[in-house]
């Protein structure tokens, strides 16, 4: 659960548009999320022991019931990695659960992952055996902060994830896969905002979660204002082994972190739109400050939890299909949703110490609040 003053809204950081009641991805009714997250260890980085500083994110669409939903996905910048996405296009259908963790984790927590579905029949029971399925796993990579090559996310940090999905609060920054990330040159990780549209284009609610480890400090835009910028004297990312701090010194003026986010609606929306909708999730990052830059991996996975009864693999069905000419109104949605999620992400995470001790600042909030405040964005 999230205290208040761990998010964005608590400090009169102004956002458009109305939220739902959690201001989370979990306001989309059946949408589960559970966390695990791997923090121990200090002091000298020893592979494979530590220090560990890295976790697992676990969104299932409709809770631990196997029912698939329309989805599709889209990419701002591609040096990244979202497992499952090629059967998704083709099929227009999400089967899995969707997990966020660390660049080295994908395959452990893929592998866990179909043990998991096997396990708990999280498929299609009446073909009889569990055939196939490819589980939507995305990363970002945590390497400044956590032993990320010591591989430290197992299988059972992975059932536990999936197993204590929940709806209600959903807990951001350094918390399950975003423990370890970098956000704008100050502590991220994860976080989540929702958006609900007016009666007029259905009332329906759009829910993002981001797992937050891209763009520079100079490019940070909090409000309009380039707050980042104005944060030259904040306290900077402290690197104590000379390999990792040569080659992030020689990156500091590239972009070349990542973006994850996942998109959860209730409209029905089919997977060309859903296609749309995640297009517009550029747009949100855009607004923080980011720009995928060519060292960025900016992955986003979308679906409906509506027409539940579409699937099936032996006979026709029927659905209800959303208004093309309403679309501006999600859109709208989902770009508000991801620039406060990504912010809520930077608000909640705090200054982290890692491998080398090398160490991360949090976003110096109370700064940010002046710049806005003599900006006339706060009042």
């Amino acid at each position: 659960m999230n205290p208040s003053n761990q998010r964005a809204r608590h400090w009169g950081i102004p956002f458009e548009g109305t939220p739902g009641k959690l201001n989370a991805i979990t306001d989309v009714a059946g949408v589960e999320v559970g966390q695990v997250t791997v923090v121990h260890g200090s002091g000298r980085l020893q592979k494979g022991i530590g220090p560990v500083r890295t976790g697992v994110t676990a969104i299932l669409p409709a809770g631990k019931q196997y029912r698939p939903v329309f989805s599709n996905f889209s990419t701002l910048n591609g040096n990244g990695d979202m497992t499952g996405t090629h059967w998704i296009s083709e099929s227009g259908f999400l089967e899995t659960p969707v997990l966020i963790t660390n660049t080295g984790s994908v395959g452990i927590v893929r592998d866990a992952a179909l043990g998991w579905m096997d396990v708990h029949k999280y498929y299609d029971v009446s073909q009889g055996i569990f055939w196939y399925s490819y589980p939507v796993v995305a990363e970002t990579w945590d390497g400044i902060l956590n032993d990320t090559y010591g591989f430290h996310v197992t299988s059972p940090h992975v059932w536990e994830a999936l197993d204590s999905a929940a709806g209600g609060p959903v807990a951001e920054g350094a918390v399950g896969g975003g423990t370890g990330m970098v956000c704008h040159g100050f502590k991220g990780g994860t976080g989540t905002a929702s958006r609900v549209v007016d009666a007029a284009h259905g009332g329906y609610t759009v829910g993002i979660l981001v797992q937050a480890n891209h763009g520079m400090r100079q490019q940070l835009t909090i409000a309009g204002v380039p707050v980042g910028k104005e944060l030259a004297g904040a306290p900077p990312i402290l690197i104590n082994d000379e390999v990792t701090a040569r080659k992030y010194s020689d990156q500091t003026n590239e972009e070349t972190g990542s973006i994850i986010v996942v998109l959860a609606t209730d409209a029905p929306l089919l997977p060309h739109q859903l296609k749309r909708l995640t297009n517009r999730v550029s747009l949100g990052i855009g607004k923080v400050g980011g720009i995928g830059g060519n060292g960025s991996g900016d992955i986003f996975v979308g679906f409906s939890t509506a027409n539940q009864t579409a699937f099936s693999r032996s006979s026709e069905t029927a659905v209800s299909l959303y208004p093309n000419d309403w679309m501006n109104a999600l859109f709208t949605a989902t770009i508000e949703a991801t620039e406060e999620a990504i912010l809520n992400a930077l608000v909640a995470a705090k200054t982290m110490k890692g491998i080398n001790d090398n160490t991360v600042p949090g976003l110096p909030v109370e700064e940010v609040v002046k710049m806005l405040k003599a900006r006339g964005r706060i009042h």
